[in-house]
C-alpha cells in the first residue's frame, strides 16, 4: 500500500503491483482451531496448577504458600512453590496445544 496526499487529505492507495487483499486468508477453521488450542492450554495450566498443590500438600504436609510475596512466608519455599508451578504449567501447555495441533492436522488430513 502506497500513502496518496492530495490537497488536504491522506488516504491509502493500493500500489498497482499488490493483487488481492492485504488481509490473509482467514478461513473459519484457524479460527476454530485457534480457540481449541487456547481452550486446551487454559485447562491444561488449571490442572497441572491444582496437582501441584495437591503433591505440595502431600509432600509438605502444609498447604502451598498463598501469596509468594507473603513477607511470613520463607523465600526457600516461596522461590521453590513457584518455580514448581511455572514450570508444570508450561510443560503442560506445551504438551496440550501440541496433542491439539497434532490431533486437528490429523482430522484435516483425514476430511481431505
Amino acid at each position: 500500500m502506497m500513502l496518496r496526499q492530495g490537497p488536504g487529505e491522506a488516504r491509502l492507495a493500493r500500489a498497482p503491483h499488490v493483487k488481492g487483499t492485504a488481509m490473509p486468508d482467514k478461513g473459519s477453521d484457524k479460527g476454530s482451531s485457534k480457540a481449541l488450542t487456547t481452550l486446551a492450554g487454559a485447562a491444561a495450566a488449571f490442572v497441572a496448577r491444582k496437582a501441584i498443590v495437591f503433591a505440595w500438600t502431600k509432600a509438605t504436609g502444609k498447604e502451598p504458600p498463598g501469596k509468594a510475596e507473603d513477607p511470613e512466608v520463607a523465600i526457600g519455599e516461596a522461590l521453590a512453590f513457584t518455580v514448581l508451578v511455572g514450570v508444570a504449567v508450561a510443560i503442560a501447555r506445551v504438551l496440550a496445544i501440541r496433542l491439539v495441533n497434532k490431533q486437528s492436522a490429523h482430522h484435516t488430513a483425514a476430511a481431505e
